[in-house]
């Protein structure tokens, strides 16, 4: 940071109006972020990050009334940032109507922080005037009243991406399902119908990375209809997704020891998908059985 400028954006607003939202959007572009930090640790975190060797140049933080103690540093470490020759700031206020942050608390059953014990109304109206300074200071204020998380995520991407485009990316993985289901995984293809090259002596310990046991598992035609067909529901699919503001679609891809069948068809589609997307390749299983056999 010693030589770029840090780009350095606040976000605060009122409690209900997005901040999670936003600070996980901003953690979609790549920026650093930071949640509930309390505003007499700012200062003290850029300078941790005007160091030669660091990397960091994207900072998202929130700040808000979770850190009342604290708030009253706000006004003045804004003033300070907003001086330093080395720090690009700026302010996102969030807002949104009485109604719907009122609404929005019912729903969630959630009390309000200032309060806990009285009415969400009241809370609503002391903070709002606890934040009436600071919201004129924002570069930058989103009602988000009439806006669904998908479209407050494309207004702050609008605002502050450098490419303007939403990031998307494809995480292909392979896994064994005697080693349980990847929990993160959004569409999972079971391959335990296809030919098992465990049962060949001379390919059970490769993997479906060595091209002797990809052309094994490929060179069936159950294989290729299954690839085919996979292939056709997949790729009008995938740009779904994407409009509908997922910033990742994880497809795995499983067999009974995650070694052979579902690593070479993992590695297949990953190839295909890459023509048009960004993706990543990860196989969560292929080793696990010689580690296994080692440690005894």
């Amino acid at each position: 940071m010693s030589e770029n400028r840090l780009n350095l954006v606040i976000i605060t607003g009122m409690s209900g109006a997005g901040k999670t939202v936003a600070v996980q959007s901003f953690e979609d572009m790549g920026y650093f972020t930071v949640d509930n930090m309390p505003p007499t640790l700012i200062e003290k975190f850029v300078e941790l990050l005007d160091t030669p060797d660091n990397t960091i140049n994207k900072v998202a933080m929130v700040v808000d009334m979770r850190s009342r103690a604290f708030f009253e540093h706000l006004l003045s470490t804004i003033t300070e940032l907003q001086d330093k020759p080395n720090v690009s700031f700026k302010l996102l206020f969030l807002d949104a109507s009485d109604l719907e942050l009122v609404a929005r608390y019912k729903e969630t059953r959630r009390s309000h922080p200032l309060a806990i014990d009285g009415r969400v109304l009241d809370g609503i109206t002391k903070e709002r005037e606890i934040l009436s300074e600071l919201k004129s200071l924002a570069e930058i204020a989103i009602d988000t009243s009439e806006l669904t998380p998908r479209n407050l995520r494309a207004r702050i991407l609008q605002e502050f991406s450098e490419n303007k485009e939403a990031s998307f990316r494809i995480e292909v993985m392979s896994f064994g399902f005697k080693y349980g289901l990847p929990m993160d995984a959004d569409l999972v293809f079971d391959v335990r119908f296809l030919p098992n090259p465990h049962y060949i002596a001379e390919l059970r310990e490769k993997n479906g990375q060595d091209q002797e046991v990809y052309d094994y598992v490929m060179n069936h035609p159950e294989s290729e209809a299954f690839y085919h067909n996979l292939m056709a529901m997949l790729m009008p699919v995938i740009p779904a997704y994407k409009k509908e503001g997922k910033s990742a679609l994880t497809i795995a891809f499983g067999c009974t020891g995650g070694q052979h069948r579902s690593v070479a068809f993992a590695e297949r589609v990953s190839k295909a998908l890459a023509n048009d997307w960004q993706v990543n390749t990860s196989h969560r299983d292929k080793d696990r059985r010689k580690e296994t056999v080692n440690r005894s």
